[in-house]
């Protein structure tokens, strides 16, 4: 590997783990239990619950004829555009570099579900009392960390480059 190129050990690795974890938690929920079952983990806050997501976020595009096409074709352009991000990452940019893994494994195992199924296993349920967020699995998790990874990052980038350029 080149010394200017960012570790891609760290891109594998994160990658490969969080998607095995994604995989291998849809595949056990989809064995154990029926759809629309739930077992409460958390009284009045976090259950397991088996559900299928035909859309996007919130069910976003469910009902449409285009869905699966579309949600393919977006999933496989961010594969690329992450790809091509870590490509221009230093070396030193570690958390940038564990975010855009997780990112792409996120984008990766809810792709391997829509190209297998046509739809998205679900079963993450966090909720308080009657008010529910829609139910997630770990790759929509892997998404969000690694958005949240990065913002961190960029804050933290932004502020080296201004503390480098006050110092020359």
């Amino acid at each position: 590997m080149s010394g200017n190129r960012p570790n891609y050990l760290i891109l594998l690795l994160v990658s490969l783990v969080s998607l095995i974890i994604d995989q291998a938690t849809k595949a056990y929920i989809d064995r154990v239990m029926d759809i629309h079952q739930s077992f409460p983990v958390l009284r009045d806050l976090f259950s397991i619950t088996y559900v299928r997501n035909k859309g996007a976020a919130f069910g976003f595009l469910a009902n449409t004829s285009f869905r699966i096409p579309f949600f393919i074709f977006v999933s496989v352009v961010a594969v690329f555009v992450i790809l091509f991000a870590y490509r221009k990452l230093r070396p030193d940019q570690k958390l940038a570099q564990v975010s855009l893994a997780l990112i792409l494994s996120g984008a990766v195992g809810n792709l391997i579900d829509r190209v297998r199924l046509g739809e998205v296993i679900d079963f993450l349920d966090v909720y308080w009392k009657t008010y529910h967020w829609p139910a997630f699995n770990i790759a929509d998790s892997a998404i969000c960390i690694g958005v949240f990874l990065l913002a961190v990052d960029m804050l933290r980038e932004e502020s080296r480059q201004k503390k480098a350029l006050s110092s020359k």
